[in-house]
C-alpha cells in the first residue's frame, strides 16, 4: 500500500470536526434605524460586569434599503475605536484589539456601541441586533465570537513551526542601511508564508504585544495560519503556550503564581496548552533558566515538550531524550519542534523559520484544530523542514489498531507494525521501543514512498511504540511520537 493510500485509514482515525454554532452572547439589544435618523448618531448603551477580560461586538442589520450603519465603541471614561461600515464585528482585550479599536483595560460599569448613520432613506426602516460577548473567568465566548473559520476545512496534514520571536522580544534583523534592529513581526510571518507553512506560532518571551499585529496579518496571509503564544521563561525553564486567550502571568514564585501547579492552571484557564521549550539546555549565566529543572512538575499539566530545537536535533542537549524519559514516567506528552527564530533572514547558519517543521494531522486548519491535533498526538517532526518527508504510523492487534498518540491493548502474542513514509529515497527506517531502537528492525529505505511492516513482540511493545527515519549518516530526518501499548 502506498503511503498516499495509507494516509486515508489515518484521516478515518481523526472525526471531521461539525461545524461550530453561533457562541452565545452574554448581551443581545435590538433596535431600529429610521429615515429620520439619517445623518445622525445613535448611542447603544450596555454594562460591562467585573472581571470581563475581552469584549466581542457584532453588528447585523437590513441592509435591503440602502441604510448604512458604521460602528464604534466609547468605555465608560472614552473613546475605545472606530470602524466605520468596514466591519461588522471587532474585539477588544487588554492585550489585543481589532485594527481600529484600542486594546486596554476592561473597566466595569456603562458603556456604549456607537452607530453612526451616513445614509437612511425617507420613510424607511431598518432593524438592527447588536451582540455583545465577554470572556469572562473560564468562559471564552467573546474569543469564540471573533474567532476566524478554518483556512482549510478537513482533516489532513498540516506543518507548522512552533517557535519563533519578533521585536516584540528579542527578535532582531538588518535594516536597509544594514544595521541590526528590532524586527518587524510581518518579516517573520512573510519568511514563514515564504517557506511553505501552513501554521506557525509567534512565542514572545512572557508578553502578548504581538497578539494585535497577528490580528491585523492573518487576513493577509489567508494560507498561513498565525497562533498566537508566549514565551514563558522561567527561573527554572522556558515552556511555550500556544493559542490563550489573554496574558499568563509567568512569574512563578509570586503571590500572584505560587508555584508552577499554578502557572499551569492559568494556562488552562486561558484555553492555551503549554510545551515545554529546550529541557536539556544548560541553565546558568550563558543562559539563564533554559533547562527544565522544575522538580515538582505535574505532567498532566503539560501537553507537549520541544524534542527538536532549531539546529540541535541530536547530542546531550536535543530534548530528545528528556522527551523519552518522560514517556518512560508514564507521562503522555507529544514531542514537537520549532526553529526558536530571532531572525528571519538566518544568518550565520541560524536555523531558518520552518526548520525544523512539527507536522500535525487535524481535523482543520484552524487554532482549536491544530492545538487539539498537538494535544491528540498523531504528530511527527520533519528535522530538515522539508515540505513533502512524511511519516505514518499504525500498530494493530486484530481488530484493534492505533495511530501515532492512540492507545492499543494488545491481547496477542505479537503486534503488527506499519509505517508508511515518502520523500525519503535514501533513508533508514528505525523502529523503537520504550525509547530505545529494536534490534533488528532497522530497514532501509530506497523508494520516496513505501510502506514497511514490523512484528512485534507483545511484552516487548508494552509501554510505548514509534519508528523514526535516520539518514545515511544515522542523523534524524524524520521523528515519529509514540503508540501507548497498555498491556495487563
Amino acid at each position: 500500500m502506498r503511503a498516499l493510500a495509507f494516509a486515508l485509514l489515518v484521516t478515518a482515525a481523526v472525526p471531521i470536526a461539525a461545524a461550530e454554532p453561533a457562541p452565545p452572547a452574554d448581551k443581545v439589544v435590538t433596535g431600529e434605524i429610521k429615515g429620520a435618523d439619517n445623518q445622525t448618531y445613535k448611542e447603544v448603551p450596555f454594562d460591562v460586569p467585573p472581571g470581563v477580560e475581552r469584549i466581542t461586538v457584532a453588528l447585523s442589520y437590513d441592509k435591503s434599503n440602502k441604510t448604512v450603519i458604521d460602528l464604534g465603541l466609547w468605555d465608560p471614561q472614552g473613546f475605545r475605536g472606530w470602524s466605520g461600515g468596514s466591519r461588522d464585528r471587532f474585539t477588544i482585550a487588554p492585550g489585543d484589539a481589532t485594527p481600529g479599536y484600542l486594546a486596554g483595560a476592561i473597566p466595569a460599569g456603562r458603556w456604549h456601541v456607537e452607530l453612526g448613520v451616513p445614509n437612511a432613506r425617507p420613510g424607511s426602516h431598518s432593524a438592527y441586533t447588536i451582540a455583545i460577548a465577554f470572556d469572562r473567568g473560564t468562559a471564552h465566548r467573546a474569543s469564540a465570537a471573533i474567532a476566524d473559520p478554518p483556512l482549510k476545512q478537513g482533516p489532513g496534514w498540516y506543518r507548522g513551526d512552533l517557535h519563533m520571536h519578533d521585536a516584540n522580544s528579542d527578535g532582531t534583523c538588518a535594516n536597509a542601511a544594514g544595521k541590526r534592529v528590532p524586527c518587524p513581526l510581518f518579516r517573520t510571518v512573510e519568511a514563514a508564508a515564504k517557506a511553505g507553512l501552513d501554521f506557525i506560532a509567534v512565542t514572545d518571551h512572557n508578553t502578548i504585544s504581538h497578539f494585535g499585529a497577528l490580528r491585523e496579518l492573518q487576513p493577509f496571509y489567508d494560507s498561513l495560519l498565525l497562533i498566537p503564544g508566549t514565551e514563558i521563561t522561567t527561573f527554572h525553564g522556558h515552556a511555550n503556550i500556544f493559542g490563550e486567550s489573554r496574558f499568563v502571568d509567568f512569574r512563578v514564585g509570586t503571590t500572584a503564581v505560587p508555584n508552577l501547579a499554578a502557572l499551569e492552571r492559568k494556562v488552562a484557564e486561558a484555553g492555551a496548552i503549554l510545551s515545554i521549550n529546550h529541557p536539556n539546555s544548560p541553565s546558568g549565566e550563558i543562559c539563564m533558566g533554559c533547562g527544565w529543572t522544575w522538580r515538582d512538575t505535574d505532567y498532566a499539566g503539560v501537553s507537549a515538550v520541544e524534542a527538536i530545537n532549531g539546529n540541535i536535533a541530536e547530542g546531550p542537549l536535543a530534548g530528545v531524550g528528556f522527551w523519552y524519559a518522560r514517556l518512560n514516567e508514564g507521562h503522555r506528552l507529544t514531542g514537537i519542534a520549532g526553529s526558536d527564530s530571532h531572525d528571519p533572514d538566518a544568518p550565520g547558519g541560524k536555523p531558518p523559520v520552518g526548520h525544523p517543521t512539527t507536522v500535525v494531522h487535524a481535523a482543520a486548519l484552524s487554532i482549536p484544530g491544530i492545538l487539539e491535533g498537538i494535544r491528540a498526538g498523531n504528530v511527527f517532526i520533519d528535522v530538515q523542514g522539508t515540505r513533502d518527508r512524511m511519516l505514518e504510523v499504525e500498530a494493530s492487534d486484530g481488530a484493534q489498531r492505533a495511530v501515532m498518540g492512540g492507545t492499543l491493548h494488545p491481547t496477542s502474542p505479537s503486534i503488527r507494525i506499519t509505517a508508511a513514509t515518502a520523500g525519503v529515497e535514501d533513508g533508514i527506517l528505525q523502529l523503537i521501543a520504550n525509547g530505545t531502537p529494536v534490534s533488528g528492525s532497522e530497514t532501509a529505505l530506497t523508494a520516496t514512498d513505501r510502506q514497511t511492516t514490523f512484528t512485534l513482540e507483545r511484552a516487548k511493545a508494552c509501554g510505548w511504540i514509534s519508528a523514526n527515519v535516520l539518514d545515511r549518516n544515522r542523523h534524524p530526518l524524520l521523528i515519529g511520537n509514540p503508540i501507548y501499548v497498555v498491556c495487563g
